[in-house]
C-alpha cells in the first residue's frame, strides 16, 4: 500500500510540474513576423575593462564639454552574440527580457521599443542608424516594426556563460496593442 501511495504522490507531482511548465510558457508572448539570427558568438573568461577620454582642452574637464567613461567587469565567463534581427511590418519581438546587456544598432527601417515596467508605455522610437541600449537583467521589454517596411537591427550581447540568451515574458498589460 506505501508503494502505491508514493508511485500516486510521485505521479500527481509530476503532473503539478508539467501543468506549470505549460502555463507559463502560455503566458509568454511569442514573436511575430520577426526573426532573429545568431550571425557569430564567442565565449570570454572574466574581464575586468576601464576607457577613459577626457578631451577637449583636458585638464580633466572643467567645462564638462567632453567626458567618456566606460567600464565592463565580469566575474565568471561570459558569452558573448551578434544577432542580425528582422522585423516585417507588422512584426514584434514578443514580451521578453535578457540576462545581460544588448547595444543595438538599426540598419534598416525602424523600430519602436516599449518597456514593460512603463505605465504610461511610452514609445521609444529609433531608425536608421540610431543606437540604443538594452540594459538585460529583469529589464522586460519588447521590440516592434509599426512602419509599413522591413526593419533591421544587428544586436551585441554579453550574458553569462552556459545561460538563455532571450528569456520570454508574459505581457506585462501596460501596452495594449
Amino acid at each position: 500500500m506505501g508503494g502505491r501511495r508514493a508511485c500516486l504522490v510521485l505521479f500527481g507531482a509530476a503532473i503539478a510540474v508539467a501543468a506549470l511548465y505549460y502555463a507559463g510558457s502560455a503566458m509568454a508572448t511569442p514573436a511575430q513576423l520577426f526573426t532573429g539570427t545568431t550571425i557569430a558568438t564567442g565565449r570570454f573568461s572574466a574581464f575586468d575593462v576601464f576607457n577613459k577620454f577626457m578631451p577637449p582642452d583636458h585638464q580633466e574637464t572643467k567645462g564638462h564639454d567632453e567626458i567618456w567613461l566606460s567600464w565592463q567587469k565580469t566575474k565568471g565567463s561570459s558569452d558573448l552574440y551578434v544577432q542580425d534581427n528582422v522585423w516585417q511590418p507588422g512584426g514584434s519581438t514578443g514580451w521578453h527580457s535578457h540576462p545581460g546587456h544588448s547595444l543595438i544598432i538599426v540598419t534598416e527601417g525602424t523600430v519602436t521599443a516599449y518597456e514593460g515596467d512603463d505605465p504610461d508605455c511610452k514609445p521609444s522610437v529609433y531608425t536608421r542608424g540610431m543606437g540604443f541600449v538594452d540594459p538585460g537583467g529583469d529589464h522586460v521589454h519588447i521590440i516592434r516594426n509599426e512602419g509599413d517596411v522591413v526593419a533591421k537591427t544587428v544586436a551585441v550581447q554579453i550574458i553569462p556563460a552556459g545561460q538563455p540568451r532571450r528569456i520570454d515574458a508574459p505581457d506585462p498589460g501596460n501596452c495594449h496593442f
